[in-house]
């Protein structure tokens, strides 16, 4: 990464990628390019769409107010990211705004919004959140977005989820102390989950199945309490460092 243009102008674009292709942008891309970014005919820029890699474009304007993407060469081939799902009960629209954007640049591949007894926010726009999702990989130069579900009961979520996988349950009454330690004390998966509760914590019947279900790992997060952002950020970086792809 050393040599990668961080000044570049990235987008995400929907089409398919690939040398000499010519992609017609759409009039929000546009306003974008031409108005925020203020590119002319000619610059160039980084696209990518999430499966053919990162490749360099080149402005041309295809008629008087649309503007077109001429695909030169690719700059990063498509790399695949971490399996790592952030469970979490649903916030307020700002902070889960925030939420969404940190999760994507500390490698979450999905993002799975959890209806518990004491979820405050049980709505949630799945649109929105891939909008942020796509906003936070333009401005961090990350090739792969994550899959943004649609809210569901914690106990489906619970039961459709793979028996391989490692849970790791961020619980303020984990008899581990040290989150690093416990993370060490885990089989090193393949696959994780990080699972984030609401504001009022979890309601006992949901610790219980929590703590039942095979292959679930308690992780502290300190002395103090987090509210739900800060925590899935903190527990998404030691997840990466102690058994992630920060190794």
């Amino acid at each position: 990464m050393a040599d990668y243009d961080f000044t570049a102008t990235r987008l995400h674009v929907a089409d398919p990628l690939g040398a000499d292709a010519l992609i017609a942008c759409d009039r929000d891309q546009t306003n974008y390019l031409v108005n925020v970014m203020r590119l002319a005919d000619g610059a160039h820029l980084h696209v990518f769409n999430g499966r053919d890699g990162e490749w360099l474009a080149r402005i041309e304007r295809i008629a008087k107010k649309a503007v077109g993407l001429r695909i030169e060469r690719l700059l990063r081939a498509q790399t695949q990211g971490a399996d790592l799902w952030l469970v979490f009960a649903p916030l307020k629209q700002a902070r889960l705004d925030y939420m969404v954007q940190k999760a994507v640049e500390m490698g979450a591949s999905r993002l799975v919004p959890a209806i518990t007894r004491y979820t405050q926010v049980t709505r949630v726009n799945a649109e929105r959140m891939a909008a942020n999702a796509v906003e936070a990989a333009e401005q961090c130069g990350i090739l792969t977005l994550p899959e943004c579900d649609e809210a569901r009961p914690l106990t489906q979520i619970l039961a459709e989820m793979e028996a391989d996988r490692l849970l790791v349950f961020c619980d303020e009454d984990a008899a581990v102390a040290n989150p690093v330690e416990a993370l060490t004390r885990a089989e090193r998966p393949g696959r994780i989950a990080v699972l984030i509760g609401p504001e009022g914590g979890f309601a006992p019947e949901e610790r219980e199945l929590i703590a039942r279900r095979p292959g679930t790992t308690a992780l502290s997060l300190g002395p103090r309490i987090l509210r739900a952002d800060t925590a899935a950020v903190a527990a998404l970086a030691v997840v990466q460092a102690a058994i992630g792809d920060w190794r």
